[in-house]
């Protein structure tokens, strides 16, 4: 906890654009997977009991891609995602000394989280004292902003974004 003393804690408007970042990679690299596994418009079996079961699987297998690359993304980039890395921010935790493979996937997992609730998981960045979201509460993590601005951007906060 004390080496995160100090450090300011980055603003909801970095954090979405970086979560938006990331999930436009994901859908990047699931687009040529999608075309593998399309199997056809059958109007005719739509609403069956079999369309549904494989709808659902889709469905599962798609969720199982987006936690594995905010996991894998997340451990691998010590706290930095792509869009995390692009937008200045990182993720820390409040329990270790860096991110483990655990808390990289309940993070991944706690953004389902954050959703299910209608998106209320996210606006409770506005709530919390330390600016943590649903998922950042799960995964006990916290989001700082680690890059030093340009002097010409700076303002006396330090962020430009605040």
């Amino acid at each position: 906890m004390d080496e995160l003393d100090g450090l300011p804690l980055a603003s909801f408007r970095r954090r979405g654009w970086a979560l938006l970042i990331d999930f436009l990679i994901v859908a990047i690299l699931r687009a040529p997977l999608g075309f593998l596994r399309h199997h056809g418009s059958d109007e005719a079996a739509a609403g069956t009991f079999g369309w549904f079961m494989m709808e659902g699987e889709h469905k599962i297998v798609e969720l199982a891609e987006s936690v594995l690359y905010f996991g894998v993304a997340l451990k691998l980039g010590k706290g930095q995602t792509p869009g995390k890395y692009l937008m200045g921010i990182r993720v820390m935790s409040l329990t270790h000394k860096e991110v483990g493979w655990w808390q990289s996937i309940e993070r991944a997992l706690g953004y389902g989280a954050s959703l299910l609730e209608g998106g209320f998981g996210f606006v409770q960045y506005y709530i919390n004292r330390n600016r943590q979201c649903v998922h950042d509460r799960i995964a006990e993590t916290i989001v700082v902003y680690v890059r030093k601005p340009l002097a010409r951007w700076s303002s006396p906060a330090g962020d430009p974004e605040k």
